[in-house]
């Protein structure tokens, strides 16, 4: 890793000329060549690039040139879980799949539930990542200080659990989310699955098939109507208070009617 950090800054200290590239950008594809200087791309050209001095020049004949990928869902695993996966792999993953930011869930050990833990999770990306990072802070249905005191220029926003999911981050109080969506100074990030509607699945279920319930009616459990139901919640929520909301895990034809 230090090697590698060795080679970033070596080649972030000189001029870089990528010439002849099959360049894939805003909806077009055309032959050209783009100059990096330091970190920074200085310029794009549909055509030549005329430089002078010390500028590394790279032939990229026949290849493809396209801006990096961000990817505002993952799961790195770390803290907590990394013997699955950690900051480090799964950052170089993401670079060698054209990845070159990451926005990370908060559902790690401990949940990132607090400033404190994600300024945590910075301290180790910023030894450890590769690729340009934020991370998502997790709400609760206690820790609406913790959201309203989020920074928008380091915080790239807050997920919110509308469904069951691990630890401490399931939010079901309506007063809360009110106040999450009427507050919260960075875009909310939805994962909507109506909780009384699965549990009342999940009782039908258990009285049909006891507690060995089979795996294939995970799709009845958790049906369109629960994802439906949930979304059209966080919307209504989202147009009453102004709210910057993504909805996670869009996977009914019937929430596409809730968007514009």
């Amino acid at each position: 890793m230090q090697r590698f950090s060795s080679y970033l800054k070596q080649m972030n200290s000189k001029d870089i000329l990528i010439r002849n590239a099959t360049i894939v950008n805003e909806g077009k594809q055309y032959k050209g060549s783009v100059l990096v200087s330091g970190q920074l791309i200085k310029e794009v050209s549909e055509g030549d690039i005329d430089v002078s001095g010390g500028c590394e020049i790279i032939d990229a004949s026949g290849l493809l040139l396209l801006p990096g990928i961000i990817d505002c869902h993952v799961h790195f695993r770390e803290p907590g879980v990394t013997h699955k996966a950690d900051l480090s792999t799964e950052s170089r993953a993401a670079v060698a799949g054209g990845v070159t930011s990451f926005f990370e869930m908060p559902n790690t050990q401990p949940q990132t539930v607090t400033l404190d833990l994600l300024e945590q999770k910075m301290a180790l990306a910023a030894e450890k990542s590769l690729a340009n990072y934020s991370f998502f802070l997790g709400a609760s249905n206690d820790n609406l200080s913790e959201i309203v005191s989020a920074d928008p220029k380091n915080v790239c926003g807050v997920k919110v659990f509308f469904g069951a999911s691990t630890g401490n981050m399931l939010v079901d109080n309506i007063n809360t989310l009110e106040e999450i969506f009427r507050l919260s100074p960075i875009p909310v990030a939805a994962h909507c699955e109506d909780e009384s509607l699965i549990r009342a699945n999940s009782e039908a279920m258990r009285a049909k098939y006891g507690e060995d319930v089979p795996v294939g009616m995970h799709p009845v459990i958790r049906n369109s109507e629960a994802c439906y139901r949930s979304s059209e919640l966080a919307v209504k929520l989202a147009l009453r208070y102004n709210t910057r909301l993504h909805i996670t895990h869009m996977s009914t034809a019937g929430e596409l009617s809730l968007l514009d």
